[in-house]
Parts: C-alpha cells; structure tokens; sequence
C-alpha cells in the first residue's frame, strides 16, 4: 500500500490535527512527530498537553499505522532540503501532508510552500491542512494552553479530540482526608504536562477500565502545603485502597480557586460544598 507521510508535533490532538490526519482512502498512514514539540525545546518549558504515551495511543486510536519520532537534536539543523530528502530516502512516501503552518529545517526556514515544490519535483502527491476556527479563533495547541492555565478546561477538552487528562501513581499522604470524613488519594501532577490553574476541578477518575466521579484539587495545598504541584481527589461512592495503582484524572470543570483555610472545621465545610456543586 502507498505510504501517506503526516508532518507535525500533534501535542494535545485537536481538531486542527484531525484535518492534517484525515486523508484519502488507499494510502498507510505514518505520522512523522517529535517527542517533544521544537517551540518548547527551545523555550525550554514543560507544557504538553499530553505525554508521549498519551499521543502514539490516541494517534494509533484514529488510525495511523505507523508513529515515527524523530530526534530533534539529530536534524535541528539539517537545511529544509536536507530535511525532505531524508524523508523521501527513507519512508519513500507516495503523499506528505502537514497543517498550513508547518515549519521544519534549521532555524524553521521550510514551510508547506517549499514542501509543496519538493513534492512536485519527485512527483509526490501534497495536501495541506487549512486553519481550522472555533469563535473566531484559530485552534491551536497554543491557544488550548492558555485556556488550561487560565482554568478554561471546558474550552479547552471543546477543541481536543480527547479531553485533557494525566495518569499518575497514587501515592502515600498524610490520611488526613480520612479524619475529615473524605478519604482522598494523593498523585504528583506530570512534570512534563501544561500546569492546570491551581484550584478544584470537578473530575472523572478511571479505575481499572471503571469511570468515577470526585473533586480533584490541584495545586500546593495552602492549608497543608507541599513541595511539588499536588493531585489530591476525592472519589464519590468508591473505597479500597489505590496506593500504587496508576489511575487517569479527567477535570472537566473548574469550581473554585485554592483557598488557605483557618481551621479543619472550615475547610471541612468547604469540601461538602464543592460535593454540592
């Protein structure tokens, strides 16, 4: 079968990267991606908007046969020429598609008019993605991030083909949960993933293939603070113990902000009205 190539970082899977994906019948489609997107190699800031494992899964889910990542530090600078022929030496592709904002090469010098040109000289069919808008704006992992620092989660999961999530072990804490009547687990929140607006989110919370409900806080606890950005959930109607399970957290709507409480008894009341919301 002919090999259909699928250029771009992908982070997050929005609806723009379904356009760049949805292509004609008859070809095996191979994604061409980098671990980590180039803009934040260089920035040097940690804010996928989902883990690389998240991505080849989702991607594998829609349909690509094939995810080949690429060393960005093996082709950083590589001349946009050098960069296409690598590709067509290797993968022979009978098709390159890509988003219209697509750049590659040393200092991001290529474009989708230079691939469309290489296209047409090795007699390989091209397809570029158009902008994709949602409320007059353009869809974009950018825009997807502001809205998830800015505690927009319900904007954000509208303009993703699956709504932001993070699966982390469940760790020790202080049981403190317990003593106040609800039991709550404890996870470090990715590193590597965008940081949600510190606060409380309602959240679905997966437990082996099982959906959940609960309040998720994310942040430092102010009342009780840590050292390292905090996934503390409650879950309704579930007991047992999770310690070391690795579970998915899913926020779909932001509830409040973090608040540092004066005393068990307030906080206490807080928790039950959140539960009401």
């Amino acid at each position: 079968m002919k090999r259909a190539l699928c250029l771009g970082t992908f982070d997050g899977l929005h609806k723009g990267h379904i356009k760049v994906l949805n292509l004609p019948l008859g070809y095996s489609k191979t994604v061409v991606t980098f671990a980590l997107p180039p803009k934040l190699v260089f920035s040097g800031k940690r804010e996928l908007l989902m883990s690389f494992e998240d991505k080849v899964q989702s991607l594998k889910d829609l349909g690509i046969e094939e995810v080949l990542t690429l060393d960005f530090n093996l082709v950083r600078d590589m001349s946009p020429e050098d960069f296409l022929e690598s590709l067509y030496k290797k993968y022979s592709p009978a098709l390159i598609c890509c988003g219209f904002n697509y750049r590659f090469g040393k200092g991001a010098l290529g474009d989708t008019e230079q691939i469309e040109e290489f296209c047409k000289q090795k007699g390989i069919e091209f397809m570029m993605a158009e902008p994709v808008k949602e409320d007059e704006n353009t869809i974009s992992s950018t825009l997807i991030r502001d809205y998830i620092k800015n505690g927009e989660i319900e904007k954000a999961n509208n303009l993703l083909t699956k709504p932001f999530s993070f699966e982390e072990e469940v760790i020790k804490g202080d049981a403190r949960g317990r003593t106040l009547g609800y039991p709550t687990i404890n996870q470090k929140y990715p590193e590597e993933l965008v940081k949600l607006k510190f606060g409380v989110y309602k959240t679905k919370i997966i437990i082996d293939e099982k959906e959940f409900e609960g309040i998720t806080n994310i942040g430092i606890r102010p009342t009780f603070k840590t050292d390292f950005v905090i996934a503390e959930t409650y879950i309704k109607d579930f007991s047992g113990d999770l310690y070391g399970k690795k579970l998915r957290i899913i926020p779909i709507e932001f509830l409040r902000e973090e608040i540092k409480f004066s005393s068990i008894e307030e906080l206490k009341r807080q928790i039950e009205i959140d539960l009401k919301k």
